[in-house]
């Protein structure tokens, strides 16, 4: 019994300092750039400047299927599989565009790379976009990502812009920061685009 308690004391040590390393080397990891324009109650408002994405579409409709297929196919890029073996770093977050027919995934590309001198994907269904620059109203949440917390924070995003009448545009995005295995310190965000002509007329009080 003694041999066992002292097993299991080594094994949730490891695991605890797993778990720690893994949160660091979140925060290590390049983040994609914003500017804060304000800090609300319930959501901030960000400025986004323009970003080189690796993005895949599908026809999947749920966060958990997106992840699955489409977490893999960008994965499987960054990690070699383009025409020169490139390694590219993993950068956060990963962009998720959940729709009712279908869907998109998307990887930052490091800040010192643009279209024109990323490798060639081996896969075709990888494309590069330059995203427009933009401002978002975000809310954030911890935890592990589901369709149902998704839906959830959507809406009470939608409620709180909706009573502060300002207006938004487009779909409500998912931003995931962690990989898969890290269980604390976990940060997702759901995002949606602003009328940035209404941004200075609303009041946030």
């Amino acid at each position: 019994m003694k041999i066992l308690i002292i097993t299991i004391g080594i094994i949730s040590g490891i695991f605890v300092v797993y778990q720690v390393y893994s949160e660091m080397a979140t925060r290590k990891t390049e983040t994609q750039s914003y500017k804060i324009i304000l800090v609300g109650k319930l959501f901030e408002i960000r400025y986004y400047p323009a970003a080189t994405m690796a993005k895949i579409s599908s026809n999947v409709t749920s966060y958990r299927e997106l992840g699955n297929s489409g977490f893999s196919i960008l994965a499987n890029y960054i990690f070699g599989g383009n025409a020169e073996k490139k390694q590219i770093a993993m950068t956060s977050p990963v962009h998720m565009d959940i729709g009712k027919s279908t869907s998109t995934m998307a990887f930052v590309m490091p800040a010192n790379f643009n279209q024109d001198d990323l490798p060639t994907p081996n896969n075709s269904d990888i494309l590069f976009h330059t995203s427009a620059p933009e401002y978002v109203a975000v809310i954030q949440f911890g935890g592990f990502a589901s369709n149902e917390k998704i839906n959830e924070q959507k809406a009470l995003l939608e409620k709180a812009l909706q009573e502060k009448g300002l207006p938004y545009f487009g779909n409500f995005r998912f931003l995931g920061y962690n990989p898969p295995y890290q269980l604390i310190g976990r940060r997702n965000e759901i995002i949606v685009a602003l009328d940035t002509d209404q941004i200075e007329k609303t009041d946030f009080n």
